[in-house]
């Protein structure tokens, strides 16, 4: 039988309204958990003082420098101590997910088990890298639960400054736009950096994520430093079937007002059947014995939304491949980012182009060791330093594409510009 719970009229409070508490569960819990009994007194005494009252300390498992987060509490009596002692060490370990999230049901109830014996029985299932987030165990703990979780097949995560869990979509597993092996990709280039997550070296947290296409469930574009995102290089793909069943379902006004009208760079538009233009760059979906649906893929942004609506009648191109964007991330010096386009399109089917961006992922981690100033993420540099210099130091080529505006000042030289324009049309030509 648990401890008497807290009075906590402020976290009651929470359980008010129209949707699903925490705090529900966290009384769920504390029916036969006198840690949690003692963890909703401490949240209660935080909400009222408006004050967090966790503190940081040092606490790991044999040969790790990372993978725990420490917290002991603040809150003491005038004899120093803990006025909520059974929560008073309440510590988080950070676990490494399986690529995409994918569980059985034993392997959820293994990770259960092991929790409910070495911490608080509360988990969250992820954080914002990924992690499964075994939250609140004491120091004499926590070695005991992670031989328990290494000995299920489970590592520890990142935490600090240092490289951080990685997440990808459930991508090829499930998903008819995926465009890579996302579930691979990760374990690649996650499982050939892991002493940087385990044992913290970097300037500040750096983060890959795994998207398969342009949707990016992941939201990598907005919160890596480094985002593999899903793309294709030629023509939309029309499945005439799906797209006639589309029509059917939905008609003109539906294919006009949710689809047509929202294609953000005008490449599509509804032709009647004798009115089709043949070209290379379109694409052209049936919707009935007339009408059909074309697309001029020169103006395609790779948006994605017309393949969101009309599923599986229109669908990625047969060449695909993955963009690499750096430097997205949350505010912090200098605001919120997204990621800066530095790969348009680059093949990733053998075991040489996995290399390839293990290779690429390998580099920018060690141009971010060497040259960013300690708290800065890689998208910080590159804005302190230029872009020009961030891609000369991993390696990567300038492409014309990535100048953010014109030039203020209209008085430049021109000497090499004939030069300057072989070179970008030599390179066209190889990544072509």
């Amino acid at each position: 039988m648990a401890k008497k719970m807290h009075a906590t009229p402020n976290l009651d409070q929470l359980e008010s309204g129209p949707w699903p508490s925490f705090v529900t569960g966290l009384k769920r819990l504390a029916r036969d958990n006198d840690m949690m009994v003692d963890l909703l007194g401490q949240l209660e005494a935080s909400y009222r003082d408006r004050k967090g009252y966790w503190k940081g300390g040092t606490v790991g498992v044999y040969g790790y420098g990372g993978g725990v987060i420490p917290r002991f509490t603040e809150l003491k009596d005038a004899n120093d101590e803990p006025l909520f002692p059974d929560a008073a060490e309440f510590h988080t370990l950070r676990v490494q997910p399986p690529a995409g999230m994918h569980y059985d049901t034993r392997t959820l109830r293994r990770l259960c088990d092991i929790w409910e014996k070495h911490g608080s029985g509360l988990i969250a299932l992820h954080g914002q890298s990924g992690d499964i987030m075994f939250q609140g165990a004491t120091t004499e703990q926590v070695q005991a639960a992670f031989d328990a979780l290494n000995e299920a097949g489970f590592d520890l995560g990142g935490a600090g400054p240092a490289l951080r869990t990685s997440m990808s979509c459930v991508g090829a597993a499930r998903c008819e736009l995926s465009c890579y092996d996302e579930a691979r990709a990760l374990r690649a280039v996650i499982n050939a950096n892991l002493d940087d997550m385990h044992r913290p070296a970097l300037p500040y947290k750096f983060k890959f994520k795994f998207s398969g296409c342009p949707n990016d469930c992941v939201n990598a574009i907005q919160r890596a430093d480094f985002a593999t995102i899903g793309t294709w290089r030629d023509n939309i793909q029309v499945n005439d079937e799906y797209s006639r069943a589309y029509f059917a379902a939905h008609g003109t006004r539906d294919l006009v007002n949710d689809v047509i009208a929202r294609c953000p760079t005008r490449a599509m538009r509804l032709a009647q059947k004798d009115e089709v233009e043949a070209g290379p760059h379109h694409s052209v979906a049936e919707l009935d014995d007339e009408l059909r649906l074309v697309i001029d893929n020169r103006d395609c942004v790779r948006c994605t939304h017309c393949l969101n609506v009309v599923r599986g009648g229109l669908l990625p191109g047969a060449q695909r491949g993955v963009s690499i964007l750096v430097g997205g991330k949350s505010v912090l010096k200098i605001g919120a980012t997204m990621g800066t386009m530095v790969v348009p399109f680059m093949k990733l089917e053998s075991d040489e182009d996995f290399e390839r961006l293990k290779e690429l992922g390998r580099s920018v981690i060690d141009f971010f060791a060497e040259n960013a100033l300690e708290h800065e993420r890689i998208g910080e540099t590159i804005d302190r330093i230029g872009l020009a210099n961030f891609l000369e130091g991993v390696g990567l080529p300038l492409d014309p594409n990535m100048i953010v505006e014109p030039r203020a000042n209209p008085y430049v030289r021109t000497d090499d510009w004939d030069e300057q324009v072989a070179k970008w049309e030599e390179l066209k030509g190889a990544a072509a």
